[in-house]
């Protein structure tokens, strides 16, 4: 007895695409398309930053990149960015050594160097995409191109090699420390400094000091106010003012007041320099900042610079932040 062809129920052709993304034969669990996606979001936020070094202009931050709408899994990006950059030297050594690099993924170099993270740096298990199979393929070589270069390095682990690479001479910024000319002269400092470490004289501004030490090095200075951690950017604003001997300027946001003592300081000690702090527990700091710094000059007001009560006919320099103005006066204003 023949049977009919058909009768006979064909099987059903699978559809295509349920495999999964990137070409996986099996479906992506939740936490593997996170990750993937996580990762080729951080690649093009990693090639925004990197593309913007070159050309020494930055298109935006890496928060301000990675907080952007398009972006999904943002907290998984944003630490996937960071700790890339962090070891993006050790890196690119290890993947030229192991020579993994062909034409078509030298295009996507950036998400190279976020998988090769993944694989060596961090505890990701399962990677699941083109471009992370490309790659465990290669982990073993990976993994000795690592050890070949903590070799080169003469390290003994990787924590080693990542030591050593954050304190690269040409990676190491400078400690700022600002003079303070009421105590100890730029020359005595600059000789005390120089026995703890590396230490010269700003080129743009006279009692500002780039020191190349611990915080630990100069604390004792610190302490009895001879010398001031203070940034390049926040010595500036007093500077811009150019105040002389004799002048009496009006602080208008005071606290914790390294700017104040500056002022003091630029005067010499002569003058005034009417220090006005709104908030009670801040002046308590601008108190302990100008008790250490010596300066005898200065008068404190708990209070809204714009109700002072000026009434001497000299004239009176407006010292708020970054924005400077004179007047002849100031009288009480009942408004605020």
């Amino acid at each position: 007895m023949v049977r009919s062809m058909n009768n006979v129920t064909k099987p059903k052709p699978q559809k295509q695409g349920s495999s999964g993304v990137g070409g996986a034969k099996t479906r992506m669990s939740n936490a593997e398309r996170s990750s993937y996606f996580a990762r080729r979001e951080a690649a093009k936020v990693l090639r925004c930053v990197l593309q913007g070094d070159a050309r020494r202009r930055a298109v935006a931050s890496i928060k301000s990149l990675v907080f952007s709408p398009s972006v999904r899994n943002k907290k998984a990006t944003f630490a996937l960015v960071c700790e890339t950059l962090k070891r993006l030297s050790v890196i690119k050594e290890v993947l030229e050594i192991a020579n993994v690099f062909n034409a078509k993924w030298k295009k996507q170099e950036e998400l190279i160097y976020i998988i090769t993270y993944d694989i060596l740096f961090s505890q990701a298990i399962v990677l699941s995409g083109d471009a992370e199979k490309f790659l465990l393929l290669r982990k073993v070589a990976l993994e000795s191109a690592l050890a070949r270069f903590c070799v080169r390095k003469k390290v003994k682990s990787i924590e080693e090699l990542l030591l050593l690479n954050h304190q690269a001479p040409g990676v190491s910024k400078p400690r700022y420390v600002r003079v303070n000319t009421l105590k100890l002269d730029v020359d005595s400092a600059l000789l005390e400094l120089a026995k703890i470490n590396t230490v010269k004289k700003d080129d743009m501004i006279q009692d500002l000091l780039p020191c190349w030490c611990s915080h630990q090095g100069v604390i004792c200075t610190v302490t009895n106010g001879s010398i001031f951690l203070q940034g390049k950017a926040s010595s500036m604003v007093a500077l811009a003012l150019g105040p002389k001997p004799g002048w009496e300027v009006l602080d208008a946001c005071s606290a914790p007041g390294n700017k104040t003592v500056h002022l003091a300081a630029l005067m010499r000690g002569e003058g005034k320099v009417l220090a006005c702090e709104l908030h009670k527990q801040r002046v308590e700091l601008l108190k302990d900042t100008v008790r250490r710094s010596g300066a005898s000059s200065i008068l404190f007001f708990n209070l809204h610079y714009a109700v002072y009560n000026y009434t001497s006919s000299s004239r009176l320099y407006v010292f708020e932040g970054n924005e400077l103005s004179c007047s002849p006066d100031l009288l009480k204003n009942t408004s605020i």
